[in-house]
């Protein structure tokens, strides 16, 4: 009998991970509304140049746009044990190699789009051919963005408007930018890092108005630390004028007692 309450524990427990998708053996599903949600741009930059085209809005979201590499991509985010959890993606597109562009119930019906415990799962309608590629929307952080590399190639990123990340500490780009510029009319800098390989794309920026509040931060924080120097300073010149007059601090290097032989030595 105890070894069926046993058996019956296991098999509630496994029931219960298989429901809660604990074990990620089954691709969970996406819905409509998730998928055919609008781009926060209103549409991808389709014509970009770089392998892979990144926009980062001031609302915490981003746009990627992918050259479809191989048949699949795997959507994800590494924590901070080594595993991977799944890109919250939305607004999927797929644009045909002619420039035919579907949205992501179809993508789901002639291709693939699943997600599980580990990652989002893109399977591409036209298989592995040249021209095609791949685009959705996702969260982001205020200050930074951090993805894997999931297409090898030459990335561009845009800032939001008004951000900078060409200050060290404050801003960070990796692997290293070969160039920052501003074009003409835009208030958003361009990154543009060429052959990514390996590991994740990484950029992280400031607004300027950050560090003038910054500035003014350490600026009042130096008036008080030096206020409570001139304070010190002051408490111990007035605490040695008590003691002088009290009669504490008494110099004995001048005393005539002090320079007279001892009693019957005179």
């Amino acid at each position: 009998m105890f070894g069926t309450r046993r058996t019956r524990g296991a098999l509630a427990l496994g029931l219960l991970l298989l429901l809660s998708g604990c074990t990620g053996l089954f691709g969970g599903g996406v819905s409509d509304d998730r998928l055919n949600q609008t781009p926060p741009g209103g549409d991808y930059e389709w014509n970009a140049s770089a392998d892979v085209h990144i926009t980062i809005h001031q609302n915490t979201t981003f746009e990627g746009v992918y050259d479809a590499e191989g048949e699949q991509i795997q959507l994800y985010r590494r924590d901070g044990f080594g595993g991977r959890n799944p890109v919250s993606a939305r607004a999927i597109r797929y644009q045909y190699p002619n420039g035919t562009v579907i949205d992501g119930s179809t993508l789901r019906e002639r291709g693939g789009v699943s997600q599980n415990n580990d990652a989002v799962t893109i399977t591409f309608p036209a298989g592995n051919v040249t021209g095609d590629k791949i685009a959705f929307t996702a969260g982001s952080s205020a200050k930074r963005f951090a993805l894997p590399t999931f297409v090898d190639g030459d990335y561009e990123v845009l800032l939001p408007p008004g951000r900078r990340a060409s200050l060290p500490v404050f801003g960070r780009v990796s692997p290293p930018a070969d160039e920052m510029s501003e074009p003409d009319g835009e208030d958003r800098v361009h990154i543009t890092i060429s052959d990514v390989d390996r590991g994740s794309v990484v950029v992280q920026f400031y607004m300027p108005r950050d560090l003038r509040i910054l500035g003014i931060v350490l600026a009042i924080a130096s008036v008080i630390a030096g206020g409570g120097v001139v304070y010190y300073l002051r408490q111990i010149r007035t605490l040695r004028e008590r003691r002088e007059e009290m009669g504490l601090d008494v110099d004995t290097e001048d005393d005539d007692f002090g320079r007279d032989p001892p009693p019957g030595m005179g």
